[in-house]
């Protein structure tokens, strides 16, 4: 049985600044439905990605900016960067850790974000 990591819910304090923020550096906004009172779901997904993120109201009593960790990973950190950049981004220089190439970047609540281009030889 396959177990699939769909969703993860990224907490924000302005959700039009957040959905605005994450489709300029190119998530899909797959949907953005308020189903009941108080409820406002908007999904964003990465480029070729399986799983997507949520962020809205109603959604979880995580603190906006709390999420660190997350991770994409990008066939390219220096092209993924430079994406980054043009869209606005404070992004960091591509780094390499000894286990990829890797970009740092946070959304606009300070949601933290690392981008990954795996070792060539793994």
């Amino acid at each position: 049985m396959d177990w699939k990591i769909e969703l993860v819910a990224i907490p924000v304090s302005d959700v039009d600044r957040a959905k605005d923020f994450y489709t300029k550096i190119g998530f899909n906004a797959d949907h953005d439905a308020s189903p009941s009172p108080g409820v406002r779901f908007v999904q964003l997904t990465p480029p070729g990605s399986g799983c997507s993120i949520c962020i809205g109201t109603g959604l979880t009593e995580a603190a906006p900016g709390s999420v660190e960790g997350m991770q994409m990973v990008v066939e390219s950190a220096e092209r993924a960067y430079e994406q980054l950049v043009a869209a606005g981004v404070e992004a960091t220089p591509v780094k390499d850790e000894g286990w990829g190439l890797f970009t740092y970047f946070a959304d606009p609540d300070g949601n933290k974000w690392a981008v990954q281009e795996m070792p060539k030889q793994w």
